[in-house]
Parts: structure tokens; C-alpha cells; sequence
């Protein structure tokens, strides 16, 4: 069994769509970046490549090549699970969120449901915090995003099992 860590920051602009676990949210900031900016999905894929040894998002989808420009996250976790496809198993995927706006908990049940069904992991958790108007997250100009993920290689010959 290994264990990935990932995490992801993006500046909030207005005029960009707030992205989040692959579920849009109303908002009049979203997050700035050379794809979509989906913090919560790219710390999970820098987790999963993490769990993997197999690098970080930015090997595999780097912000200086124009074919990823625009790129949506959910494509770029696609690409990452097929990777992964025959010899890891993802476990569980337990991730913070950490915003000061918009609230997170209206959206939660959808999030969760989302990245389970994007990542086909039946244990996902999320968790929303706020920096108590610290910092850059706390001054609204970004957003944060957590992930350490588990994940268990199969063996060759050996079904992969989801725990």
C-alpha cells in the first residue's frame, strides 16, 4: 500500500468559473491557471502520480505547452487514471478545501459524488475549512486544495481489489 500527498493552489479572478471537485459553483471569482483550475482535482492527481512514483501534474500536463491550455481537469484526471489502469487500485481519497468563499457545504454532497464517480474510489471524503482571514486565502485572492490519497498496487496475475 502507498500513500500519495497533493496540493494545489490557484488565485481567484473575476470572470473565471469556480471549479471545484468537477462541480461548478456560483460565484463571481474563480480560479486562474492554464487549464481549468480545479485545485481539488489536481491535488488528487498530484496524489495518485504521487502514490504511483510516477511525478506530479506538472510533468505530465506542464503550463508551457499550448495543447494544455484550457484543458480541463477532469480530462487531465482521466489521462492520469488510465496510467494507473490494471495496476493500482484507489482506496480512499481524503481532501481539505480551504476557502474563504463561497461556502463549500451546500456543495459538498455534490462534490463528493462527483470525484467518486470520476475516480471510481467508493470512500471519498472532503472537508472545507476557511483561513480565518489569513493570509491569501484569508484576503479571498485564492483557493487551496489538500489530497492525500492511498492506493494498492495489484500484482501481476492478481485482481485488483478495492478496499
Amino acid at each position: 500500500m502507498t500513500i500519495g500527498h497533493g496540493w494545489d493552489v490557484h488565485r481567484l479572478v473575476a470572470g473565471r468559473a469556480f471549479l471545484l471537485g468537477g462541480v461548478t459553483i456560483p460565484h463571481p471569482t474563480g480560479p486562474l491557471g492554464h487549464s481549468d483550475g480545479d485545485v481539488l482535482l489536481h491535488a488528487i492527481i498530484d496524489a495518485l502520480l504521487g502514490a504511483a512514483g510516477l511525478g506530479d501534474i506538472g510533468r505530465l500536463f506542464p503550463d508551457t505547452d499550448p495543447a494544455f491550455k484550457g484543458i480541463s481537469s477532469e480530462a487531465m484526471l482521466a489521462k492520469v487514471l488510465d496510467l494507473l489502469k490494471g495496476g493500482w487500485t484507489i482506496v480512499n481519497i481524503d481532501a481539505t478545501v480551504i476557502t474563504e468563499a463561497p461556502k463549500i457545504a451546500p456543495h459538498h454532497e455534490a462534490i463528493q459524488a462527483r470525484i467518486a464517480t470520476l475516480t471510481g474510489c467508493r470512500q471519498v471524503n472532503l472537508k472545507a475549512k476557511t483561513n480565518e482571514g489569513l493570509g491569501y486565502v484569508g484576503a479571498r485572492e485564492a483557493q487551496y486544495a489538500d489530497a492525500p490519497d492511498r492506493g494498492v498496487r495489484a500484482r501481476p496475475g492478481q485482481a485488483r481489489q478495492d478496499v
